[in-house]
C-alpha cells in the first residue's frame, strides 16, 4: 500500500478525550476515530490490525478442532424469555443491558451474547452422541449499553469479540473440551507476546461454575487479580479464596459492652470519628451486611470494618425495598448482638484478640467492647472478604500479591446451565440421543475473547515515547518502506519502487511511504504507526549499495545489500511473525 493513497491522517497532539497513552496513540497514528462515547470507526490501518488479530485467533481455534460459524447480531426476545434471561437485559434489575429493537410487533435483542442462539442452533442440528464432542466459534460484533465508556477500546458500547461454545455428552467430556480451549487461548496470547495469566473468577450473568479469566498486567487495568508468588495460585480479587488468618482468639476479660450514641453515623468512618479513640480504627469495627442467600433466605454477613464483603455465588445484597420489608434490620446500624437473623462471619472475626464495635440495631447507636463467643456467635464461619495484598494464600499460607490488570478473555464450564439445570437458564428440548437410546442434555462450555479489546491491550503494552511498537503477529504491515527525498532524487525513487515491487511479489505486506514530505515527517510517522521493520532507501545507502533496516522496538539498525534486499527483508519479516 502506498501511503499517498492510504486513508491516513496522523496527529501530532494527543486527543482531548483520550484517557490512556495507548488509546491516544491509536488515534494519533490513524488507527481509530471516535464516533460517539464507546463507539469507534476502525480506519484502514486499524482494520488491518483487526484482521491480523482475528487471523491468529482463527488459526489457533481451527488447529484445536473448532469450527467457525456466524450467528446473527439480532436475536428474538422469545429466546431470552425461554432461558429466563430476558429480565436481565431489560427492566430495573438488568444485568446485561442491551438495545431492544421493536419491528412489526416483534422485539429483538441486539447482540449482547449468544448462549441462547448457539444452544438452540446446535440442538437443532445435533441429535446423536456420535456427533459429539463439538465446538463452534464466531468472530462477531457485540453491543453493551455501557454506562461509563472509557479507556477507548477497552470499555466500549460496541466491540468485536470471538466467542466459542463446546457441546459434550457428559461432564468429563466438557472438562476435556474446556482444557482444549484454555490451551488454545494460551497459545493465542503467546503469539502476541502478551503475558496473560489464567485466574479463577466469578461466572456473573453468563452462569456456570468453573471459569477462568485471562488477565494481562496493565497500569490502566480496571481489574485486579490475586497472585501467590510461592505456589502460583491466581484468582480475580472478587473470587479469590483467602486463607484463615492467624490469631489467639477473643479475650473473655474484655469490659462489658456499653452503648455509645453515634448520631448520623451510618458508616464505619463516621463511627470511628465519633468515638475518637486512638485504639479504635476501622479494623476494630464490624461491618454487618444484609443479603439474601441462594435460597432467598435472609442472612447477615459480618466482616471486619476495614474489609470489603465478598458475596458467595447466588447471594444478593439488600436494596432499599428489602430494608423496607425488614424493619428489624436497621440500615447503617445493623449489629450481631440480639439480632434475630441468621449470622455468618468471616474467619478473621473469631480469632481476633480485641473486642469489637458493632451496630446496636437501633438508629444512631453502637455498642463497644463486644466479644465474639460471649455476646454473639454465628451459624457459619467462612471466607467473606475480598482479598488484598498481604492476605494469606488459601493453598500455601504465603502472603498474596495484588496485580492490576485487564481482562482479555473469559472461559466458562457452563455444564447444564442452558440445557437442564434447574434454577439456571435451561431451555426445553436441548438434548441429544445417548448411546443407550435415552435423551440427555448437552454439557456446555463457553469461551470469550475480546478481539478489539486485545488491540487496546497491545497498544498499551507495546509502545514508547515515539509511538506504537506492534508485535509482528498483529502489525498492519510487515515492512514500512521509507524513501525520504525520493521526489527530488530519481535514483532513490527508482530503487524504492523496485524494492516495493519485489516485496509485493514475495507476498510481503508492505506500507510504502511515497509521499512528498520531509525526512523528519517520514520517520516520525513511521515511529508513530509502529510497523515492526522499517526499510529506508536513501542517497547515502545507495552510495554503499545498501538499504538500512531498523527494528522498531529495539531501534537496532543494520545494512541489507541492495541487491536481493527484497528477499532478505521478506525473510526477516517471516522470522518475526
Amino acid at each position: 500500500m502506498r501511503m499517498s493513497r492510504l486513508l491516513l491522517r496522523t496527529l501530532r497532539d494527543d486527543p482531548a478525550d483520550a484517557d490512556t497513552a495507548g488509546h491516544a496513540l491509536l488515534v494519533r497514528a490513524g488507527y481509530v476515530r471516535r464516533v460517539a462515547a464507546g463507539v469507534y470507526t476502525f480506519l484502514p490501518l486499524g482494520t488491518r490490525v483487526l484482521q491480523r488479530v482475528s487471523a491468529v485467533i482463527r488459526q489457533e481455534l481451527d488447529r484445536s478442532g473448532m469450527q467457525e460459524l456466524l450467528m446473527p447480531a439480532l436475536s428474538p426476545i422469545e429466546l431470552w424469555e425461554r432461558s429466563g434471561r430476558a429480565k436481565r437485559i431489560v427492566g430495573d434489575d438488568a444485568i446485561l443491558p442491551a438495545m431492544i429493537l421493536d419491528a412489526r410487533g416483534g422485539r429483538f435483542v441486539l447482540g449482547v451474547t449468544h448462549e441462547e442462539v448457539v444452544t438452540t442452533t446446535v440442538a437443532g442440528e445435533v441429535d446423536s452422541y456420535r456427533q459429539l464432542p463439538l465446538t463452534v466459534y464466531q468472530i462477531q460484533t457485540k453491543f453493551r449499553d455501557e454506562a461509563r465508556p472509557r479507556y477507548g477500546l477497552l470499555r466500549g458500547r460496541e466491540f468485536l469479540m470471538c466467542d466459542a461454545y463446546s457441546f459434550d455428552a457428559d461432564k468429563v467430556g466438557m472438562q476435556a473440551s474446556y482444557e482444549v480451549a484454555k490451551e488454545a487461548y494460551a497459545r493465542i496470547f503467546a503469539r502476541f507476546a502478551l503475558p496473560a495469566t489464567p485466574v479463577e473468577a466469578l461466572s456473573g450473568a453468563i452462569g456456570g461454575d468453573v471459569n477462568h479469566e485471562f488477565m494481562v498486567e496493565s497500569a490502566i487495568g480496571e481489574d485486579h487479580f490475586v497472585r501467590c508468588p510461592a505456589c502460583g495460585y491466581a484468582a480475580n480479587v472478587e473470587a479469590a479464596a483467602v486463607g484463615s488468618p492467624e490469631g489467639s482468639g477473643p479475650n473473655p476479660d474484655a469490659p462489658t459492652p456499653t452503648r455509645v450514641a453515634t448520631p448520623d453515623a451510618p458508616t464505619i468512618e463516621a463511627v470511628v470519628g465519633i468515638l475518637s479513640d486512638p485504639e479504635i480504627d476501622a479494623s476494630r469495627t464490624i461491618k454487618a451486611i444484609a443479603a439474601y442467600d441462594e435460597r432467598r433466605d435472609v442472612v447477615v454477613i459480618l466482616v471486619p470494618g476495614d474489609r470489603e464483603v465478598k458475596l458467595p455465588a447466588g447471594w444478593r445484597l439488600f436494596e432499599d425495598e428489602d430494608f423496607a420489608s425488614h424493619p428489624e434490620l436497621v440500615r447503617g446500624y445493623l449489629g450481631p448482638v440480639g439480632l434475630a437473623a441468621r449470622l455468618v462471619v468471616d474467619a478473621a472475626v473469631p480469632v481476633a484478640a480485641h473486642a469489637w464495635v458493632v451496630g446496636a440495631n437501633e438508629a444512631d447507636a453502637h455498642l463497644r467492647d463486644v466479644v465474639y463467643g460471649r455476646e454473639f456467635t454465628a451459624s457459619g464461619v467462612g471466607d467473606y472478604v475480598v482479598a488484598r495484598a498481604g492476605d494469606r494464600c488459601a493453598r500455601c499460607g504465603a502472603p498474596l500479591e495484588i496485580v492490576r490488570s485487564v481482562e482479555a478473555a473469559h472461559i466458562f464450564q457452563l455444564g447444564l446451565t442452558y440445557t437442564a439445570k434447574p434454577g439456571a437458564f435451561a431451555m426445553d428440548g436441548m438434548t441429544f440421543t445417548a448411546e443407550d437410546g435415552t435423551e440427555r442434555p448437552f454439557w456446555m462450555g463457553c469461551y470469550g475473547f475480546g478481539v478489539s479489546r486485545l488491540i487496546a491491550v497491545l497498544a498499551e503494552t507495546f509502545r514508547d515515547e515515539h509511538g506504537l511498537c506492534w508485535p509482528a503477529s498483529s502489525a498492519p504491515y510487515d515492512v514500512h518502506l521509507c524513501a525520504p527525498g525520493a521526489h527530488r532524487t530519481p535514483a532513490v525513487r527508482a530503487a524504492a519502487e523496485t524494492l516495493y515491487e519485489a516485496l509485493l511479489a514475495l507476498g510481503v505486506a508492505v506500507l510504502y511511504d511515497d509521499r512528498e514530505v520531509s525526512a523528519g515527517v517520514t520517520f516520525a510517522d513511521a515511529d508513530l504507526v509502529g510497523i515492526p521493520l522499517r526499510a529506508t532507501v536513501g542517497t547515502r545507502g545507495l552510495e554503499r549499495g545498501a538499504v538500512e533496516a531498523r527494528d522498531r522496538r529495539s531501534g537496532a539498525t543494520d545494512d541489507v545489500a541492495l541487491e536481493g534486499a527484497g528477499a532478505a527483508l521478506a525473510a526477516r519479516a517471516a522470522a518475526a511473525a
